[in-house]
Parts: structure tokens; C-alpha cells; sequence
């Protein structure tokens, strides 16, 4: 009865680390202060895992800001603006990475794949040095092998590290960090027999670059990679995790035939051409890491649907050699459904957030052992059901609508020198018009002002009037600067998103619904479960009242459609 989950939320269910994190940079805390909420989080994470009957539980998925800034850490590859003298890495020479300080700017940060998670980049170069500096993987195992709970520990993989990473200020643009491969496989060496010495039995190395489409060159690494490997692992059993989409075909046979490999873990959700590379040939003897339940969402899991596709796939692998796991890291998903008392119970019985998943891996798992939780299975069932046929979910005005949508309506019908023109005359715009993108910095009192609005505690009479002084004073201020196309400053948003899902039907919001963003950075996506309608105008009221207080031309402004689409969890019942 196999169950492994990829990796969990670091946040905590109330965002615990943000807060611990950002007292700690304040100085309003001490570094062991910092230290305690972190172990505390880890242990109940652990402990949550363990109790919900998951075999294969990670470890050293946590991080204080970033797992491939951990591996940076672990590396020693800490860029010489920082001064690191040696020894191992503490949360000075850490977060200065992070996040710069008083005098060296941080290292540059971006997207994780396409998620909205974002990851410190590693800047190499010919002459970088690396030596063991942070034994977090080591420690982390033997914290929570001191609470009896045996781990898995989990390790950015090197070929995805150096891939991931770019060359350092100084550096030839065209030097590739590939080529330092034979220099970082030794720090791996290390960690990987500290890991055995403690007794770790497995070990996961993330290599989620095999689903990019790589070339003859970088494939060939992974398979220099693990050979080199392939000693120091020996007696573990491995298992290297790939996600967020398919793994191309060359991959996947570069993949399966790794030395030294117990197991592979697939992305099932997003990589459904995947599923068929597994059924048209998977080594036998080796172990399948089936990730099912999509980490990247929140929707609760089709349990009947996933069955079936484990049951074809134990048919193929052998019962004794299917695990059933994660789409990826739960990462990037909420944490923990248990929080939310606002959401109506029809859509939250829709709805898992991370430690729902966990829940649902393991009762996959018994059901795989002939162990069904009928009553789990049939509520799940019923809950599919009511979100199918839900008429909050379709809304046949918005799906006649769409139905109705022709070629014509996705072109303008007249011309830009037709526009420029009718434009020229009502505007009379000077030659290099000024203008700014639309919001101005929000101070303290408008949170107040919208905080307490929203808590009722003062009358909508008073919140108008609070936010219109606020557009007067940028209206005034933009106008003495002689700035063209004037913007009201926003001051009523409380998001770029939020704000406008507030105000359209097919949105729900959660209370506690956070994904980490960046270090202590979260969003609140919120979530789109139906056809989206506006039940009235949105932005027309504030829009005219600004225009009114001035004779300079004043910009409407929305949030764009995509990244209202990018920034949401969306339905997983219709294509994107």
C-alpha cells in the first residue's frame, strides 16, 4: 500500500513563516525564534503526513526562502559579493542572497516553470567554487527520524540545478553551467552518503528540466550525471521526480534508463501523453511514482477516475511496484480546507486543498490494496456529481454567449489611422503624451479605510467619501505635474485580481487560501468554478467620478482577462 507525496506547503495554515520570517528581518526576533516556528511547522507537517497512512513522506522539501537557494547553500556556491569566509551557511550569508542587504544588491529571482512560485537563480561561473556548506538535508532527515518518522529526503537533482542556473556577472554569456557538472557531482557525493550514514533507506532527486525539450547534449548529461552517481547510491533506493507537464519521448528514454534508479515519479495530471510512453514500455523491476492528484489546483480529486488509470498502470508496472504520489510538490496549492468557515459548503464539498490531498493519495493507495474506504469513495462521487450538474457552475446565458462569438468579433472593425484621428480631435494630445500606469502607492489609512469598510464599521456614506478625497489628491498632483491622460490612482483595489473577481459571478474567494510566492510572499489566487458573468458595471462609478473632477482625458482601467486567468486557480472541468 504505497503513498508518497512530492513535497507540502512551508507557509503553514495560517502563514506561520511569513510572520516568523518577517519579525526575524525586522530584528523584532531572534534567529532561534525563527528556528522554533520552522521546526514546529516541519514536525506537525511530518506528524500530519504520517497519521494520514503516507509510506513515503519527504523531507528537506522545507525551506526558509527557497529550495534551489538551498542548493546553492548546500553547493557553497555563494557569489563572492557577499563575503561568505567558509564554514557552514547561516541565515546571514542565506538571506543576503535572498534578499541583498545595506550594501550588495540580492541574486535575481524568477519563475519556477510556469508557476507562480519564484526561485533564486544561481550564478556560476569557471572559476566558482564548491565545497559542502549547508548540511540542511542531513539535519532535517535526523529531526525527523527523532520523531520517529522515517523520511524521504529530497534534493534539487545537479542536472536541473546547473540548467536552472545562469552565468554569473563578469562571465562569458555564452559559458554554460552544464560544463561544471563534474565539479558539483562531488558535494553530492557527500550529502548523499551523510544521508546513508544516517539511515535514509530512499532518496528523491527533482528533475523536473527532463519535461523542457533539451537536446542531445543535455540529455547525455543526466545520463553522466547518475553513472557518476551510481556507486556513492548504491544500497539507497532513488527515485527522480519529473513535473508540471509530458516528458518528451527522447527524455523519457533517457529517463527510464538511468543507472543506479529504483523509481520515477510522472506528472499525470498535466502530462497525459506521459501515460501512454508508460504503457508503450516501462523497465520492469523499476518503480512507478503515479502523480495523480493535481498538486498545481484545488479541486478534490475524481477518486473513480484515478482508480481506473492505477488499476491499467498496475497491470503494466505490477501491483507491489505502484506508488501513488503527488502531481508534483503541493507547493503550490493552499493548505488546508479546514480554515475556511466563509466558503459556502456546496463549493468547498468541490474542493481539496494540501492536507485534503494527502488524504486522498492514501485513500488511492488503500483502494489499490483492496482496501476501499466506501464511504470516502461514494461521498467523493457525490460530490463530482453536484459540481456536474450544478446550475452555479453552467450558466446558459454566458454559454450562448460564447456559442454565439464569431471570426468578426476577435477583429476591430475599423482601422488605427480611423482611430487615431477620432482620438486626435476629442483629446488634442500633444506629440509625446505623459501618462502612468494607474495605481498610486497605497498608504496605511486607505487599508484602514477599506478594512474597516469591509468589516462594517463605518458607513458606505464615509468610504465613498474617503476614497474620492484620495482620487482628488492624485487628480490634483498629476495635473500640477502636467501629466496628459490622467488615472485615478486605484485606491479602491485592494488587488488587481481580487478586485474584480469580487464583482463577477463564477468567483469564490477563500479566507486563508495563501500560496507562497516568493520567501515570505504569498498571493490569495482566487477561484474560478463557473461561467463568469458581471452582474453589473464594475468600474464605471469611480471612473466617471474622477473624470469629473478633471478636464485632462482620464483612463478607465481593467485587469486583463489572462492574467486574471494566470492568477486564479481555474476550472479543471473545460480546457484553459
Amino acid at each position: 500500500m504505497a503513498s508518497h507525496i512530492v513535497g507540502y506547503p512551508r507557509m503553514g495554515p495560517k502563514r506561520e513563516l511569513k510572520f516568523a520570517l518577517e519579525s526575524f528581518w525586522d530584528g523584532k526576533s531572534s534567529a532561534e525564534d525563527l528556528q522554533k516556528v520552522a521546526a514546529d511547522l516541519r514536525s506537525s507537517i511530518w506528524k500530519q503526513m504520517s497519521s494520514a497512512g503516507i509510506k513515503y513522506i519527504p523531507s528537506n522539501t522545507f525551506a526558509n526562502y527557497d529550495q534551489v537557494l538551498d542548493t546553492t547553500a548546500m553547493l557553497g556556491a555563494v557569489p563572492s559579493r557577499y563575503n561568505w569566509s567558509g564554514g557552514e551557511i547561516g541565515f546571514d550569508t542565506y538571506f543576503s542572497m535572498a534578499r541583498g542587504n545595506a550594501t550588495v544588491p540580492a541574486m535575481e529571482m524568477t519563475k519556477w516553470f510556469d508557476t507562480n512560485y519564484h526561485f533564486i537563480v544561481p550564478e556560476l561561473g569557471p572559476d566558482t567554487k564548491f565545497s559542502y556548506a549547508s548540511h540542511k538535508a542531513v539535519n532535517e532527515y535526523k529531526e525527523a527520524k527523532a520523531l520517529g518518522i522515517d523520511t524521504f529526503p529530497v534534493l534539487v537533482g545537479p542536472v536541473t540545478y546547473l540548467l536552472l542556473s545562469k552565468p554569473a556577472k563578469g562571465v562569458e554569456k555564452s559559458f554554460s553551467p552544464l560544463s561544471l557538472l563534474g565539479k558539483i557531482l562531488p558535494v553530492y557525493k557527500e550529502v548523499i552518503s551523510e544521508l546513508k550514514a544516517a539511515g535514509a533507506s530512499w532518496i528523491q532527486f527533482d528533475e523536473p528540466t527532463l519535461v523542457k525539450d533539451l537536446d542531445a547534449h543535455q540529455l547525455q548529461a543526466f545520463t553522466q550525471a547518475y553513472t557518476e552517481l551510481e556507486s556513492t547510491l548504491s544500497g539507497l533506493n532513488v527515485i527522480i521526480e519529473t513535473y508540471f507537464a509530458d516528458v518528451p519521448a527522447e527524455a523519457f528514454k533517457t529517463l527510464t534508463a538511468l543507472k543506479g534508479v529504483t523509481g520515477f515519479g510522472f506528472d499525470l495530471v498535466r502530462g497525459s501523453k506521459t501515460l501512454d510512453l508508460i504503457k508503450g514500455g516501462f523497465p520492469s523491476g523499476k518503480y512507478l511514482f503515479a502523480g495523480l492528484v493535481d498538486g498545481r489546483n484545488i479541486w478534490a480529486n475524481d477518486l473513480a477516475a484515478s482508480l481506473s488509470t492505477l488499476q491499467a498502470l498496475e497491470g503494466i508496472v505490477g501491483k507491489d511496484k505502484l506508488v501513488v504520489s503527488t502531481s508534483c510538490s503541493l507547493l503550490h496549492t493552499a493548505v488546508d480546507l479546514i480554515n475556511e468557515t466563509k466558503l459556502d459548503d456546496e463549493i468547498k464539498s468541490w474542493m481539496a486543498f494540501a492536507a485534503q490531498k494527502v488524504v486522498e493519495v492514501n485513500a488511492l493507495a488503500k483502494a489499490l490494496a483492496g482496501q476501499k474506504d466506501e464511504a470516502f469513495f461514494s461521498a467523493n462521487a457525490a460530490a463530482q456529481a453536484s459540481r456536474k450538474s450544478s446550475p452555479r457552475v453552467t450558466n446558459e446565458a454566458v454559454q450562448k454567449a460564447a456559442a454565439a462569438l464569431k471570426g468578426s468579433d476577435h477583429r476591430r472593425a475599423t482601422n488605427v489611422s480611423a482611430r487615431l484621428d477620432a482620438q486626435q480631435k476629442k483629446l488634442n494630445l500633444p506629440i509625446l503624451p505623459t501618462t502612468t500606469i494607474g495605481s498610486f502607492p497605497q498608504t496605511m489609512d486607505l487599508r484602514r479605510v477599506r478594512r474597516e469598510y469591509k468589516a462594517k464599521k463605518i458607513s458606505e456614506e464615509a468610504y465613498v467619501s474617503a476614497i474620492k478625497e484620495e482620487i482628488n489628491k492624485v487628480v490634483k498632483l498629476q495635473e500640477e505635474l502636467d501629466i496628459d491622460v490622467l488615472v485615478h490612482g486605484e485606491p479602491e483595489r485592494n488587488d488587481m485580481v481580487e478586485y474584480f473577481g469580487e464583482q463577477l459571478s463564477g468567483f469564490a474567494f477563500s479566507a486563508n487560501g495563501w500560496v507562497q510566492s516568493y520567501g515570505s510572499r504569498c498571493v490569495k489566487p482566487p477561484i474560478i468554478y463557473g461561467d463568469v458573468s458581471r452582474p453589473k458595471a464594475m468600474t464605471v462609478f469611480w471612473s466617471s467620478m474622477a473624470q469629473s473632477m478633471t478636464a485632462r482625458p482620464m483612463k478607465g482601467m481593467l485587469t486583463g482577462p489572462v492574467t486574471i486567468l494566470n492568477w486564479s486557480f481555474v476550472r479543471n472541468d473545460q480546457p484553459r
